[in-house]
């Protein structure tokens, strides 16, 4: 029964999953008893995470077809909204290795398996948590958008990792530009399509040559295309997508923004929702459990405390 709760508290909200248990299972028990059940497995898997950054426990892993499969780091933040602290970032890492990622249709792709972890705080103390998922693999390639701290932190631990910026970071950048700079829409169109296919070319660094020596049409189009200069200049080295494509590597950042979707802001950020700091993070750890198929570990937590 506590398993169930736990099912039904990550999936829905709690009085909702009071409903479908009653007429389900014909068991009448309160929203309030669900949500004490699923916090408190929620802050059983917090602490065993905390196992698994003591060295205490082995985090769970992916199973690779090779030792140097590659491995997908990709990590970014979105908000909820808490009683205590009002709008708080909520960080998601996801993991995937290269042979999970299946193309479904022409340019998408459907990826099979994912581990999750979830930290709702600053980005010390997820990194904390997530490096202990990150260390058991020896080729990883980093997917993000410019935030210092990601590439702060993979140059650190991992100087080997492949650093790619987010491909459709790099394009909006530029089309900020654009909106600013061709007022024309067909003009414009035609110049972010040229501009686009020279990123997939790997020329990046002629982008940047010929927006240093361009004339802008106003103050507004100068200050984008500054910005522009400087976001490409620091993340050249990180914007060789041809290579990347040759090597059959992924450019761009949109499974981790999905899993913010999936795992976080369906049953998070739903209308009216303010949450509790610590009931917040329960609930996402059961939810990063359950999207990565570790329920395993909720079953053994629940077992252990019969």
């Amino acid at each position: 029964m506590q398993e169930v709760l736990c099912l039904l508290g990550q999936a829905y909200v709690f009085e909702e999953s009071e409903e479908v248990l009653a007429q389900l299972l014909g068991i009448t028990l309160s929203a309030k008893q669900i949500q004490r059940v699923s916090e408190h497995y929620g802050q059983a898997l917090e602490d065993q995470q905390q196992q698994y950054q003591q060295q205490e426990q082995e985090a769970p892993v992916l199973k690779l077809k090779a030792p140097q499969e590659p491995v997908y780091v990709m990590m970014d933040g979105s908000m909820v909204f808490t009683r205590e602290e009002g709008w708080k970032e909520m960080k998601v890492g996801r993991l995937f290795n290269q042979s999970a990622c299946t193309p479904i249709q022409e340019h998408r792709n459907q990826i099979l398996q994912s581990l999750y972890v979830c930290h709702l705080g600053n980005h010390k103390a997820f990194l904390d948590k997530w490096e202990s998922y990150c260390e058991p693999y020896q080729h990883k390639i980093c997917i993000a958008d410019g935030a210092k701290w990601i590439w702060n932190w993979v140059e650190d631990c991992y100087p080997q990792a492949v650093q790619i910026l987010d491909f459709f970071h790099a394009a909006e950048k530029l089309g900020c530009y654009a909106a600013l700079q061709y007022p024309d829409s067909v003009e414009r169109h035609k110049w972010m399509e040229q501009q686009q296919q020279r990123l997939r070319n790997n020329e990046a660094d002629k982008i940047i040559a010929e927006l240093k020596i361009s004339s802008t049409n106003n103050k507004e189009a100068e200050k984008a295309r500054t910005d522009v200069i400087r976001y490409y200049e620091n993340n050249l080295s990180r914007m060789q997508y041809k290579t990347y494509l040759d090597k059959g590597y992924l450019i761009g950042s949109g499974a981790i923004e999905a899993a913010h979707r999936n795992v976080i802001q369906q049953r998070l950020k739903l209308s009216g929702q303010r949450w509790s700091v610590k009931g917040a993070q329960q609930i996402a750890n059961l939810r990063a459990f359950k999207k990565s198929n570790q329920w395993n570990a909720v079953i053994n937590l629940i077992n252990a405390a019969a």
